[in-house]
């Protein structure tokens, strides 16, 4: 059996145990996949408070759809997807901040590494207000492929999409995200750079 099926019994006996109420191996899931729910959940909504009250309702979900899984992806990549739907949802139930982007170079004190640490949080700060007046599936398909990296086709299967309608949001994405960092040099130039590792041009 190869690592990858192995894998994937493992997660199939796991869930089939929690979804019949073991409490000891619905803590085991949690525990396992909380890092990987936050880290979707993080890429796509940013630094955010109801972070911790939208893993919950993540969470909430995967346990109410574990008589579902049937061990066809990995455990995790199931709850990720779970998790995507959350942020989706949240994201289109509540109005963008009426927060404008910040024009002026904040003048920071401390050592280069602390300069430079604060100045990626005020960029991310800015990317992150930016994709708050982004279409949630433009927003979310962006943020998996770009911010965080991952392939077209994970991006895909993470949104219950094709690899064609997650390209086309990217950059749609991208293109809305350049009008509005016009007025701003260092999200422009952020967007840019991430746009250097963008492989969502249709």
């Amino acid at each position: 059996m190869g690592a990858i099926s192995a894998t994937r019994e493992l997660d199939l006996a796991l869930a089939r145990r929690a979804a019949a109420g073991d409490r000891s191996a619905q803590r085991e899931l949690f525990h396992a996949q909380r890092s990987s729910v936050h880290h979707t959940l993080y890429r796509i909504l940013g630094s955010n408070r109801e972070l911790e009250d939208l893993i919950q309702d993540a969470f909430l979900e995967i346990f109410r759809g574990l008589g579902a899984f049937r061990g066809d992806s990995t455990l995790s990549r199931w709850c990720q997807t779970i998790a995507t739907r959350t942020a989706y949802l949240a994201i289109s139930r509540r109005k963008p901040a009426s927060i404008e982007l910040a024009l002026v170079e904040d003048q920071l004190a401390g050592d280069a590494d602390t300069r430079r640490h604060a100045q990626m949080r005020e960029v991310a700060r800015r990317l992150y207000v930016a994709l708050d007046r982004i279409e949630p599936k433009q927003r979310i398909a962006f943020a998996l492929a770009v911010v965080d990296g991952l392939p077209l086709a994970e991006v895909a299967h993470l949104t219950e999409s094709t690899v064609v309608a997650v390209k086309t949001r990217v950059w749609r994405a991208r293109r809305d995200l350049m009008k509005r960092a016009a007025r701003d040099p260092v999200l422009s130039q952020y967007v840019n750079e991430l746009a250097g590792r963008d492989k969502g041009e249709p």
